[in-house]
């Protein structure tokens, strides 16, 4: 009996060597994880974040910190121009009998003065029953409306007088007053024809980046329109200016109306007021003779442009649409010196060869029920329908501009 519980004690101490001499690794084990020190993970604060503008939160809510529109330069008084060149615009009507009455509206200049441009006077005669000046009551418009009775032919002869100078974008000046908020606002809407969210977000989404800077933003908005549109010059008046249109087709173009439009919507779908403005080329270019007018015929010189806000800066002009004419009309290639430098130039210059007449859209006229996405060529109503100007020949009217001194 003993030798067989000598045996037994034996083999129960084999049996229990290993476990006894694990336990203390699997001690060790732990105490070595326990003196590890987890990695810190840096505090997500969200306020930190760089906002996400869209229509609906716009830059002029919440301007990135450190950027133009918060690191503002010193105020600094707006300085008159010291060069102005005074134009006359003339537009001769003559219609030919109708079998009712007939009633005319044509667009007039800016009744504001700015920086850039100053209405000088308006003058008419012919033989319309009634006439007057009406605008909007925003401001954003103003049209010259007169009216025939029945069976006669209508004569119509106004006359305007207007200055302009060159507008320039200056980084280094700041506005002394901002715009105003409800104007604001409404630059940031959507209208008939120019959306501000969906395809439009999206597309300025892709073409931003991580560009924060609203001026930076705008300017790559505008590289992006300048190199990836088709200015088409086969196309009526200054085009339909459906921007809806191109972002579902994917085609990108048409006239200054459709071009310029492309790059207001996708300005404001990321937060940034743009609008169009619509006026006339009245005078021969400097920079390049296609953007200018080659006689005193105006006629069929409309040419719709664009201007986006920032704080502090106010509304800094653009034309992504004349740098496209350029290559149209001109036979210019996209890595031409000259080319080149009319897109630097276009980005923050109006050469002043153009007036402007009005920013408005979603127009509804008086004694009209009907809403024009703009109005930029005379409109005439009779019994027998309505003109928008698209052909002169048809409602039989001429634009002559010329320059005149003073």
């Amino acid at each position: 009996m003993k030798r067989r519980a000598f045996l037994a004690s034996i083999t129960a101490l084999a049996l229990l060597a290993p476990t006894a001499e694990a336990a203390p690794k699997k001690t060790t084990a732990k105490k070595r994880v326990a003196k590890r020190k987890p990695r810190a993970k840096p505090a997500s604060n969200p306020t930190t974040r760089s906002p996400v503008h869209t229509a609906d939160n716009p830059v002029i809510d919440e301007p990135p910190k450190g950027t133009s529109a918060s690191r503002l330069p010193p105020v600094k008084a707006p300085e008159p121009p010291t060069e102005w060149h005074t134009y006359e615009v003339i537009t001769s009507v003559n219609l030919k009998s109708k079998d009712g009455p007939s009633k005319l509206w044509l667009p007039l200049p800016l009744n504001q003065d700015t920086l850039f441009q100053r209405t000088l006077g308006h003058a008419w005669e012919g033989n319309p029953g009634r006439a007057s000046m009406n605008r909007l009551p925003d401001g954003d418009l103003e049209v010259f409306h007169c009216e025939w009775p029945d069976g006669m032919a209508g004569k119509l002869q106004l006359k305007t007088l207007v200055t302009t100078a060159d507008r320039h974008f200056d980084v280094t000046k700041r506005t002394v007053a901002p715009e105003r908020e409800d104007i604001l606002r409404r630059n940031l809407q959507a209208s008939r024809l120019i959306p501000n969210d969906g395809l439009a977000h999206q597309l300025g989404e892709r073409i931003l980046g991580r560009i924060k800077d609203p001026v930076a933003q705008a300017k790559a908005v505008y590289e992006w329109v300048v190199d990836n549109t088709i200015y088409d010059p086969a196309l009526p008046g200054c085009g339909s200016g459906d921007v809806m249109r191109q972002l579902i087709s994917g085609q990108y173009g048409g006239r200054s109306a459709d071009i310029n439009g492309l790059f207001v919507s996708i300005c404001r779908s990321v937060g940034i007021p743009a609008r169009c403005v619509f006026g006339l080329r009245v005078g021969s270019s400097r920079l390049f003779r296609s953007l200018g007018l080659t006689t005193t015929d105006a006629t069929r010189g409309q040419h719709v442009r664009a201007e986006f806000y920032v704080p502090g800066y106010g509304w800094i002009p653009v034309d992504p649409s004349d740098v496209r004419r350029a290559i149209a009309l001109e036979g210019l290639s996209d890595l031409d010196s000259r080319l080149l430098a009319l897109k630097r130039v276009l980005f923050g210059v109006w050469e002043m060869n153009w007036i402007a007449f009005n920013v408005g859209t979603d127009i509804t006229l008086n004694g009209q029920g009907a809403t024009h996405p703009f109005l930029l060529l005379p409109r005439l109503e009779t019994p027998r329908g309505h003109l928008d100007g698209t052909d002169p020949a048809a409602i039989q009217y001429s634009i002559s501009a010329r320059r005149v001194e003073l």
